[in-house]
């Protein structure tokens, strides 16, 4: 057979892919269906070898499942709204829907060089009107829910992007995307409400079965649910209350001072009679300066200033210190939490610091505490209290409850639940994104706009400057419009939203992608969704897959659709990593998938990258590994071809009895080989030991090559490889299939196992004399104790052992061991 070229075959196959329909998918009600998802990419303009790992992956799931009997829907689209074709207009002049959709034809034309099985009919890009239009009417539906509201809001701002970032979007007080320093602006700005699905959101994941635990604990972490007392406690120097959440009502009695966040809307008044109030204004705007992440880090500094006005303790009538601190976020609980420098680490730290007071209200009944040499807080959760008043004594968990009861009794405090979790800030100060299709009319105020007007379109004549105003605000034919209540004068919101709405519905467009009435058919939702397998990197854990399990919620609710959760199963592959790294241009050691294609084709690659490491862990690239990759698949090419005039002889039904032992051997291996890559795919997605089982079959038949084969098992070896290489590299597949087999190979069902095929005939067997392993001896597979015992002495080696000895027993295990006892 001619010489193996993967670009000739590659190319060949790929053409007969790009036809329309051939991986169209409708609904068939007769097959059980599968949907199979990667995550959309940003349209960046090239992939790299993370994309190859993410899609190869995706693609060998559905191509398993559809040749398993499946109805399997696998689509692809792109996330395309975004700030780098912002910033590539300001950089370059080049428009930003010019630039995002340069780089999706690149994408795709890279994508279909991969070999992927995707439905192209459903395509999906983000920044189309088409598409655009539902995230509007979509934001619209949370408006009419009650679930979008705007307010001014000190916001997490990005100098560099000029634009707002949530919380989520902020990582060790930088930008996600560029990495620059974030500070706080206060602007007005739009949110879901997210929080009012606090509690389903940590409920239903427990109904995550098939979601890797780190990401559910991640999640469980943000949303962040605790219970306990929120009270109240006087200010007499200005007349005001001060309103305190604790999840440790029992350490109560031992509050020394309170720690206000420096956005606490009473520190005005506290500064109006503070004899401190110059230093603690500026220390005010010195810690707003910090992200929320910066502030509540582990790692950070923390500082504080005492405003010299006390409040007082509603347990004990005790006065205790007011204390401005960069620790303390207003956004997170009431914006003020009660210090107790003996029972909290931080509390404690921040005490010996400024030199505070420290009362023990908590004992270890079990080992007293030496509280005149202790350096650090007790917090443990075991103990009693002491010095508590009235519950001095009681176990402190049962102290919990009573102490909230008191407060409720005497009406100062109650019961409350609390969340991390805060609602999610959609609005940006970009031009491409989606414009909130909201109007603003002096005399009717804030309208949105009429279904029948959607999509509010993106304008070309827009200014890209950086600030605090979006692009659109500088848009006359944007900005300026007529109140659809009134008909008077009114101008339109100027912010986008966040990018991550668009992603967090994608999923459910692909169901119905070409519908005009609706966001999709909820038939057609219900029928494909949710989700079977979701595939992405563990990057989103938070944040688009939190959001996206918000939205169905929401939909569900709205009755758009029938389930909870959108993904049944989550899988988050590693990373590809070189030099130690994780590849990145600014890094050089980026390789592109164009070189590997390039020199070894597309299935080298797809077959490398699944091969080299379970999906799940960090991958190392390794030039040695492709090589070794591609010589793998020229190994296979060379076996089929010499065993060509075989195949064509042989029948696909035959009496395997007929087989020879060492043929037996081989077709013993080829049922294993099914069994075990069925089962890596299907239940474990152990991609590269199903690899590593079909390189050991490739071994096997390679016995053959110089010597005779029957041509039934030839053919039988032949079929049942190829099927098996089908999802893992779909070009080769289908070219050798095409020249031994009828059909197409990736429309036949998956490969099916002969259990009979895989029963051992002989089983080797243990020889021990006195115990002492002496030999090793093949035997037919169940042979009895009985006939055990009476071959053991004719056993050459046993012999030879026991001669001039007498034998007192036999010991003999069917299938396991013999053990012939001499003396």
């Amino acid at each position: 057979m001619e010489k193996y070229n993967p670009q000739e075959v590659e190319k060949k196959w790929q053409a007969v892919w790009d036809a329309p329909d051939y991986y169209r998918t409708e609904i068939d009600e007769t097959r059980p269906k599968y949907y199979a998802l990667e995550m959309f990419p940003y349209p960046s303009g090239n992939l790299h070898m993370g994309h190859v790992r993410n899609y190869s992956i995706g693609d060998v799931v559905a191509r398993y499942r559809s040749m398993a009997g499946y109805n399997v829907l696998h689509p692809m689209g792109f996330d395309a709204f975004g700030m780098p074709a912002e910033n590539a207009a300001i950089a370059h002049g080049v428009k930003p829907s010019d630039w995002t959709f340069a780089n999706i034809k690149n994408m795709i034309a890279q994508q279909k060089s991969m070999g992927l099985a995707y439905d192209w009919n459903r395509e999906v890009e983000t920044c189309r009107e088409d598409y655009y239009r539902w995230t509007q009417w979509l934001f619209e539906l949370f408006y009419k829910r009650g679930l979008a509201y705007k307010k001014e809001a000190a916001v997490n701002w990005c100098d560099k992007c000029g634009t707002v970032l949530a919380n989520e979007q902020v990582v060790d007080g930088k930008c996600w995307r560029c990495d620059s320093e974030v500070h706080k602006k206060n602007l007005a700005q739009w949110f879901f409400k997210i929080t009012d699905y606090a509690d389903e959101l940590l409920a239903d994941l427990d109904k995550l079965t098939g979601w890797p635990t780190r990401v559910k604990t991640m999640q469980e972490n943000w949303i962040g649910r605790s219970e306990g007392l929120e009270f109240s406690m006087e200010v007499p120097a200005i007349n005001e209350k001060i309103s305190v959440y604790t999840t440790r009502p029992d350490t109560s009695f031992g509050v020394t001072f309170l720690a206000l966040a420096p956005e606490h809307p009473l520190l005005e008044k506290i500064c109006a009679v503070s004899p401190n109030a110059d230093a603690v204004k500026k220390f005010c705007e010195e810690a707003r300066a910090q992200s929320d992440i910066e502030r509540t880090s582990s790692e950070s500094e923390k500082k504080g200033i005492f405003t010299g006005i006390y409040c007082v303790n509603p347990f004990n009538g005790g006065k205790v210190q007011i204390w401005v601190t960069n620790y303390v976020v207003f956004e997170y609980g009431t914006g003020a939490v009660m210090g107790v420098p003996t029972h909290d680490e931080r509390d404690w730290m921040f005490a010996t610091k400024y030199g505070l007071e420290k009362i023990w209200v908590i004992d270890n009944p079990n080992n007293p505490l030496d509280f005149a040499n202790m350096d650090n807080a007790y917090v443990e959760k075991v103990g009693v209290l002491i010095n508590s008043g009235a519950f001095t004594g009681m176990e402190m968990h049962k102290a919990i409850s009573a102490i909230i009861d008191e407060a409720e009794r005497q009406g100062f405090g109650k019961r409350k639940v609390n969340y991390r979790l805060r609602d999610w800030l959609i609005s940006r100060q970009r031009y491409w994104g989606a414009p909130i299709p909201i109007i603003y009319c002096d005399k009717c105020g804030e309208i949105l706009v009429p279904e029948k007007d959607l999509p509010v379109k993106l304008p070309e004549d827009v200014e890209f400057k950086q600030g605090a105003l979006s692009p659109l605000s500088t848009s006359k034919e944007f900005n300026e419009c007529t109140c659809p209540k009134c008909g008077g004068h009114a101008h339109r919101e100027t912010d986008t939203m966040d990018t991550f709405i668009c992603s967090s519905w994608y999923y459910m467009r692909y169901t119905d992608a070409h519908n005009t009435e609706r966001p999709f058919n909820r038939d057609k939702v219900n029928y494909w969704s949710p989700v079977d397998q979701y595939i992405g990197g563990i990057e989103h854990a938070i944040l688009h897959l939190l959001y996206s399990r918000f939205f169905t919620k929401v939909l569900r609710d709205a009755k758009l659709l029938d389930y909870d959760e959108p993904f049944e199963n989550l899988l988050t592959q590693g990373m590809v990593i070189k030099d130690g790294a994780k590849m990145s241009k600014s890094l050089g050691n980026v390789v592109s998938p164009e070189e590997i294609i390039s020199a070894y084709g597309a299935d080298t690659a797809r077959l490398f990258i699944l091969f080299a490491a379970p999906v799940e862990r960090d991958l190392d690239w390794s030039d040695e590994g492709v090589q070794g990759s591609f010589r793998f698949l020229n190994r296979v090419w060379r076996i089929l071809g010499i065993f060509g005039d075989a195949i064509a002889k042989g029948v696909d039904n035959y009496d395997a009895q007929t087989l020879t032992a060492e043929e037996k051997d081989l077709r013993r291996t080829l049922h294993k080989t099914i069994k075990k890559v069925t089962e890596d795919i299907r239940d474990r997605f152990a991609f590269n030991t199903a690899i590593s089982s079909l390189m050991e079959l490739v071994n096997a038949m390679h016995n053959f090559q110089d010597k005779p084969i029957n041509p039934n098992l030839a053919r039988e070896s032949a079929r049942n490889l190829l099927l098996m290489l089908a999802p893992f590299v779909p070009h080769i597949a289908a070219e050798l299939w095409s020249k031994f087999f009828d059909g197409d190979v990736h429309k036949q069902n998956w490969a099916v196992f002969d259990a009979a095929a895989i029963v051992e005939e002989e089983t080797e067997i243990v020889v021990q004399i006195n115990g002492k392993v002496r030999d090793r001896v093949k035997v037919a597979v169940g042979l009895s104790k009985a006939d055990l015992e009476k071959l053991a002495p004719t056993l050459p080696r046993v012999a030879e052992l026991t001669e001039g000895k007498t034998i007192v027993k036999i010991i003999a295990v069917p299938n396991k061991l013999i053990n012939v006892v001499v003396k």
